[in-house]
């Protein structure tokens, strides 16, 4: 129940209903807010609780100063929470056992279910193992099934036992497109009150969603975690970037290239930690599905949002996806209510403004491993020219670059050229050069869910059959939709024969290429390529290109629309200018080049126009969560707590509970601790948290070898996120990781003081011999610790090895925060100190008196630390909320919230 400071409960009528809303216009300064602040002030007045949400936040959000650098923090509490299943696994494995925590200390288990919606979408887990067959899709799912079951059975013991918690089960699409088409409300309606639709994701990509106008963001599974469970998310009021749109765009162009325009603008201005909101005449020229790539797009341009207004588009587009005509009407009620409906003659009051003609956008492409390098499509060849020479390797025995220099014959116009000699299974021979494109993949949310190129992928596919074009034998062509309902338009237009005959068949409807989940290239490719060291190449409808990311036998990597994807894979090389050179030749030997099978934009709308239906949409989300015979065929554990499986690799039961009171215990001041590592600044979360392949000689690998696991099965760490015993084992394990206590090591590795002299060990060892003799560890780390990616494990590592605090010279916000909602403690160096001016080596015994005083409620600034070789400093205390203390006094915040359960 809001404090309604503002007196700002109201009533709103749509048809026959009536909702309780929270007025905007109640707070003053309210009106010029950009339309996203507009929404967070909306969450504060209906959040308001007198602690943790005051009237002074929202008088300082109303107040806002488009000029200033954030500062001032508030709590965003999301309406809801999406997750995929990798991220997502974990999340509900910490639910399971809170269930079971809540049992041993007498309490009801049906208690602990998530507060607010929250909907998992198994996605991450197919890989295009097979391609180019009609069985493709059929032989990937066995595939899926057979790797992932014991996922899968805990997803669904969790779908049937916990109430907001639904499951999208495998082989529906892409977390990203079921959320804008089905599961987006823009506006909600829960207990009676209608609000805007808000959320938090745990993947990056939940931006797609801004471009229905929802509010939302990537967050690492503890923050997702603590949305489920009602718990509001720590942010700072940020910058907002006003992009304007003006004009339309050109004929021949797509919404990639308008994307990949935006992309490179945005990341060149700097837009890290800002909100961006689209504005201005041609937002109102821009379709939903082309608004929808651009907010997918947000993690690669840096930004934490990029949202548009909603408008008579936004309305369009949710009567097409099958929302009720109630629904719609609200939308449209409350947006124009709250002022949050698009003018666009309106000038909002931005922090900073960027413009673009979307008349002046070019077909582009990007790449070789950044989203963010465009290069223009016509000069594309000329660019992989130059490009490819970084991709030289020196021969090791004769000091011979892997392929001649440019002067040399074996070079062709200039571009290093090493063609080999190449037979396939069927006995066909043709010749492999650098260049060479080995990957074309229609994959990704970011264009699947754009009806616009992906009829225009498939009529390029259509022309070329006609024209008697196939793709080239050294190409791998997959086709990975985001939702069934795109399969279900190509075969309402009759488009799906001629995609199968250029080698575009069904792989899977799932996140496939753009994570890595391309699947191996043909053995006779691979062998070919790492024989002779040759840098092929990779086109994909994707978002991440990054190197070694799609795929370990292919060194570059370019984002493309779908049906540029097409075309290369016709033209089978980047070293083709495919505006200009030819692709192949017709029936009767005549050449064929782009323009020839490039649809116009008639074309294209008069099939989108036809073939999309809204009974499309309500047909694939009928029953969307049902799955299909091979999801419902398995076996399931019943009953409101979990029945943990003793040989489970991928999913056990975490010790966050053990020994855990109704009450918590007091608060203790740190003695005798030990340093588990030393770093320097700029240490990630991606450094922190255990992610990639397991090697058979680490502590992970050894515990899946001693647990019957061949190495073939190892999986990645991805995958066994559901397994802490993997993951501790992991953390602080990246190879590149240096910590200065083991100097001249990489990776996992630290002195284990347990021992005589303190020899070197794994860090994961080491920490369980401390353990073992009761000694406490702390963290010595410089500035931005924290940033990146990889949160969740990052703190649940941390804390699992038994750190109890971190010192730091700065901390990355939302890792600091996640260390306290674990139980650590995060402090900070005096102002102008770091490990080196206080001459810490790490091999010290630390104590850190005064914790204690938040005991008394009250949260110190300062604690004392001190060593046993006489170093002494007041160190910041970095709990900043009262939130944060309450989530600290409990030992984290998973024991705060099941406590709060307990006691209701």
């Amino acid at each position: 129940m809001s404090a309604n400071s503002f007196d700002a409960r109201a009533t709103l009528r749509v048809g026959d209903e009536s909702y309780e809303i929270f007025r905007l216009d109640k707070v003053e300064g309210s009106a010029r807010l950009p339309y996203s602040l507009k929404v967070l002030l909306e969450n504060l007045l209906r959040n308001e609780d007198g602690a943790n949400i005051t009237a002074d936040h929202i008088r300082a959000l109303g107040s806002w100063d488009s000029g200033a650098q954030p500062s001032r923090e508030i709590q965003f509490t999301p309406a809801r929470v999406i997750m995929q299943d990798f991220t997502g696994v974990p999340c509900v494995v910490d639910l399971a056992t809170m269930r079971e925590a809540v049992k041993a200390l007498g309490g009801d288990p049906a208690k602990i279910n998530p507060l607010a919606p929250a909907e998992l979408v198994i996605d991450h887990s197919v890989i295009a193992d097979k391609f180019g067959t009609p069985d493709s899709f059929a032989q990937n799912v066995e595939l899926e099934y057979g790797r992932n079951r014991e996922r899968y059975q805990f997803l669904r013991w969790g779908q049937t036992a916990f109430d907001e918690f639904k499951v999208v089960p495998p082989g529906t699409g892409i977390v990203h497109q079921v959320n804008i088409e089905h599961l987006a409300r823009t506006v909600m309606v829960r207990n009676g009150q209608a609000y805007p639709d808000t959320l938090v994701g745990t993947d990056s990509h939940t931006t797609m969603v801004n471009g229905l106008g929802v509010l939302g963001w990537g967050v690492g599974g503890i923050e997702a975690e603590a949305a489920m469970l009602g718990q509001p998310v720590s942010m700072l009021i940020p910058r907002v970037v006003g992009f304007k749109l003006t004009g339309q765009m050109q004929a021949g162009t797509t919404a990639t290239d308008l994307v990949l325009t935006i992309t490179e603008m945005l990341r060149k201005h700097g837009v890290v930690g800002k909100f961006v909101e689209f504005y201005g005449e041609g937002v109102a020229a821009t379709s939903l599905a082309n608004r929808a790539t651009i907010g997918n797009m947000s993690p690669e341009f840096g930004s934490t949002a990029a949202i548009f207004p909603v408008d008579a588009e936004t309305l369009n587009y949710l009567r097409l996806t099958g929302r009720s005509a109630q629904q719609v009407a609200l939308v449209e009620a409350y947006a124009k209510e709250q002022g949050l409906w698009l003018d666009p003659a309106a000038e909002p009051d931005f922090s900073e403004k960027l413009e673009l003609d979307l008349a002046t956008v070019v077909p582009s492409i990007a790449g070789p491993k950044r989203p963010q390098d465009r290069i223009v499509l016509a000069q594309a060849a000329q660019q992989f020219a130059q490009d490819v020479r970084n991709y030289v390797v020196e021969d090791e025995e004769g000091g011979k670059e892997s392929f001649p220099a440019s002067d040399t014959p074996t070079a062709v116009n200039g571009v290093p050229s090493q063609r080999v000699p190449v037979t396939a299974p069927d006995g066909t021979t043709y010749n492999l050069d650098h260049g060479a494109v080995t990957v074309a993949a229609i994959t990704s949310c970011t264009n699947t869910s754009n009806p616009y190129v992906m009829v225009a992928a498939a009529l390029v596919a259509k022309k070329a059959v006609e024209k008697g074009l196939t793709r080239k034998p050294w190409v791998k062509t997959t086709l990975a939709p985001g939702s069934k309902v795109v399969t279900d338009y190509f075969d309402k237009a009759g488009l799906t024969p001629y995609l199968d005959k250029v080698g575009f068949n069904l792989v899977g409807y799932g996140c496939t290429t753009c994570i890595g989940n391309s699947g191996p290239l043909p053995e006779e490719v691979s062998k070919a390529v790492n024989d002779n060291d040759l840098a092929v190449t990779s086109v994909l409808s994707g978002n991440r290109n990054f190197e070694g990311r799609i795929n370990p036998d292919v060194k570059m990597n370019y984002l493309a629309s779908p049906p540029l994807v097409v075309a290369y894979a016709l033209a089978g090389s980047m070293k083709v200018n495919i505006t200009k050179d030819q692709l192949g030749t017709d029936q009767d030997g005549n050449p064929v080049y782009l323009k020839d099978i490039w649809p116009s934009e008639a074309e294209v709308n008069d099939v989108v126009a036809s073939a999309i239906g809204e009974d499309m949409f309500t047909k694939s989300y009928r029953d969307v969560f049902a799955g299909d015979a091979q999801w419902q065929a398995l076996p399931v554990p019943t009953g409101n707590t979990f029945e943990w499986d003793a040989e489970s690799t991928y999913v056990r039961k975490p010790p966050y509970f053990e020994g855990m009171s109704l009450e918590p215990s007091a608060v203790e001041d740190i003695a005798g601790a030990r340093v588990l590592a030393k770093l320097g600044d700029s240490v990630t979360t991606d450094h922190i948290s255990p992610a990639g392949a397991i090697k058979a000689d680490t502590p992970a690998g050894k515990y899946l070898t001693e647990h019957g696991v061949e190495r073939r099965d190892f999986n990645s760490y991805g995958s066994r996120r559901g397994n802490h015993e993997v993951m501790i084992r992991g953390t602080f394990a990246n190879i590149r990781l240096r910590n200065q206590i083991a100097p001249g090591t990489e990776g996992g590795y630290t002195r284990d003081f347990t021992r005589e002299d303190g020899p070197v060990s794994f860090i994961y060892d080491a920490a369980q011999n401390y353990q073992a003799a009761g000694t406490p560890l702390v963290v010595l780390a410089g500035k931005e610790y924290g940033s990146g990616s990889s949160r969740d494990w990052a703190a649940k590592g941390t804390a699992l090895l038994g750190v109890k605090a971190v010192i730091a010279e700065s901390y990355e916000r939302i890792h600091r925060s996640n260390l306290i909602g674990m139980g650590v403690l995060p402090l900070q160096y005096p102002e102008g100190q770091n490990a080196e001016t206080l001459r810490l080596t790490g091999e010290e015994a630390f104590s850190i008196t005064g914790v204690t005083a938040l005991n008394d409620g009250d949260t110190p600034a300062t604690v004392k630390v001190t060593t046993d070789t006489g170093v002494e400093f007041d160190a910041v205390v970095r709990i900043d909320t009262p939130g944060e203390a309450d989530y600290y006094r409990n030992g984290g915040i998973l024991q705060y919230v099941l406590r709060s359960l307990i006691n209701q």
